[in-house]
């Protein structure tokens, strides 16, 4: 794996450390500005909502330059809004800051994709998109737990100005790593848009929406699960979201190689599992020892689905990836959103803090039903092709359509 692989894993590791570290400190922040913990939530649902509605704009405005400037202006974006974090004199500058480097987030993941794939040979191209997501995975095993601790001794203002600092390592690194790759002929706006016209584009962003959706069903509500569920100390929640995270390394890494080799029949091995092993944290939750062991299954099998969900989505707008890729990185934090306000619903009717799992359940379910469809769809569309091309028709692809050809 090219050199420049692991620099856009140090700019995946420092916007995954800043996403998830706030969790760990918002009785902190909201004792310093004086606000309820439900106000400075919102901090945490700001981020979510910047890194959907970023994807797409960071994106579009990017489709003008090379990869890897954009990439670099990407990473100060994040380093801004993580300063203006460090020093926010207010709670509103504080917000501020965090939509600012949420920003950066989905158009990173989304365009580092499509460079970490270009890098490789393309039987290579899912472990190489796995090892930039790797940042991510091994920011909440080491990161977020390193940040929260910081944040408690020495003051959160420090996490975050650290934070911005990883953000300049990652800066320097795509600078002197990445290559400077061509930016693509003809590819405008539009060649862009039209791969959503590409009904398994949608089915694969659907089924990220859905199956991460049913990871974070559990996750959202974990530390009072634990606590009140379990019976472990509010201590634990912090090596317990250690587990989460290891679970999600080895789920990533795992994903990552056998995407290369058999992509569906992985998606629905990971998605079933994925669909019982929540279910059973209903039961599983009530002993400390398997409420464990449950928990780094789901982070694994979670994150098994990350790599194939992102290479689906690239192969099937093969013709203009960008803005597929970076909305497919916003899927994954609309399907956060969603399932932990189903969660709370379900929660606020009484049913328990265990039972956001059966919404988990049922959410990557679904998403193994959208899986077969796809498949199926998928079949149907190649068998049908020879009778085309026989009858002297050309079957092509929407952005295939609306890609210019040139010699």
């Amino acid at each position: 794996m090219p050199l420049a692989l692991l620099a856009l894993a140090i700019g995946a590791f420092g916007i995954g450390t800043t996403e998830f570290v706030i969790m760990g400190l918002l009785p902190e922040v909201a004792g310093d500005f004086g606000v309820s913990i439900p106000t400075a939530g919102l901090l945490v649902t700001g981020y979510a909502l910047g890194v959907v509605l970023g994807a797409p704009l960071m994106t579009v405005l990017g489709t003008r330059i090379s990869r890897k400037r954009m990439l670099m202006l990407l990473m100060g974006l994040f380093i801004v809004g993580n300063l203006l974090s460090a020093v926010a004199p207010v709670f509103g500058v504080m917000l501020a800051g965090r939509v600012v480097a949420s920003l950066a987030h989905g158009a990173f993941f989304g365009i580092g994709s499509v460079v970490a794939a270009e890098l490789v040979a393309p039987e290579k191209k899912a472990g190489a998109i796995a090892m930039m997501f790797t940042g991510l995975t091994v920011a909440n095993v080491v990161g977020v737990p390193l940040g929260t601790l910081v944040g408690q001794t020495v003051g959160w203002r420090v996490t975050f100005a650290v934070v911005a600092g990883l953000g300049v390592i990652g800066l320097a690194g795509i600078a002197k790593l990445v290559p400077d790759l061509p930016k693509p002929e003809g590819v405008r706006l539009r060649h862009e848009l039209a791969a959503f016209r590409n009904v398994q584009v949608l089915l694969a962003m659907a089924m990220t929406i859905l199956g991460f959706g049913g990871v974070f069903a559990a996750v959202t509500y974990l530390a009072p699960m634990m606590t009140d569920v379990a019976g472990y100390a509010d201590s634990s929640v912090t090596w317990l979201l250690v587990l989460f995270g290891l679970g999600m390394v080895a789920g990533n890494l795992i994903g990552g190689k056998f995407a290369d080799r058999a992509l569906m029949p992985l998606l629905y091995i990971s998605l079933s599992a994925l669909a019982v092993v929540l279910a059973l944290f209903t039961l599983t939750a009530h002993n400390k020892i398997a409420a464990a062991v449950t928990i780094t299954l789901i982070g694994a099998l979670g994150f098994a689905t990350v790599p194939p969900l992102q290479k689906r989505v690239l192969d099937q707008a093969s013709g203009a990836p960008t803005l597929a890729s970076a909305m497919n990185i916003g899927a994954f934090n609309l399907g956060n959103a969603l399932s932990a306000w189903l969660g709370g619903l379900v929660i606020s009717a009484g049913l328990g803090y265990a039972a956001p799992n059966w919404v988990g359940a049922v959410l990557a379910g679904s998403a193994l039903v959208l899986a077969v469809v796809s498949a199926t769809l998928e079949r149907r569309s190649a068998a049908a092709a020879p009778s085309l091309v026989v009858a002297g028709v050309s079957p092509v692809s929407p952005v295939e359509q609306a890609t210019p050809v040139h010699h």
